[in-house]
């Protein structure tokens, strides 16, 4: 229970008015950083153990060695998912720019910089797995930008 700063009544930690004098109060911030804390789906011992399976992650195949070697590791199979969601975008995009660059070139050669131009996409992935090896480092849980979410 918490006290209202105005008329000194006792309130619920879960109201935001004072039900007395309708004073507007503060939000907790001890008990919010504390739930947290507490509710990460992360414990410190699976992040610590797991780190080198959570960035193997990020190597292209490799991602199939912590897939089997680190099972029971959320931390890690967080991470598998993202290497995974990684891995089939870029053998998609690999994929899709054989076809294309077959198509255009085809067409005319002198179209070779729309292809060229095209490529440049490539580079998006080593630093799409460097943000995920350093999330992995760090002992964090965030998803990859623009891919991320995918799954």
């Amino acid at each position: 229970m918490r006290r209202c700063e105005k008329c000194g009544r006792n309130v619920e930690n879960e109201e935001k008015f004072c039900p007395v004098c309708g004073t507007g109060l503060k939000a907790d911030t001890k008990r919010t950083c504390q739930k947290r804390r507490t509710s990460s789906p992360f414990q410190n011992e699976d992040i610590q153990e797991n780190k080198i399976m959570a960035v193997l992650a990020y190597f292209g195949f490799l991602v199939f060695i912590p897939l089997f070697a680190a099972k029971k590791s959320r931390f890690a199979r967080y991470h598998v998912k993202q290497g995974l969601v990684l891995l089939a975008a870029e053998l998609l995009f690999a994929v899709c720019y054989c076809i294309l660059s077959f198509a255009v070139l085809s067409i005319s050669w002198q179209l070779y910089y729309v292809v060229r131009i095209a490529g440049m996409v490539r580079y998006f992935f080593p630093v799409l797995a460097v943000i995920g090896i350093l999330n992995a480092l760090n002992g964090k849980a965030k998803k990859l930008p623009v891919i991320g979410g995918i799954l």
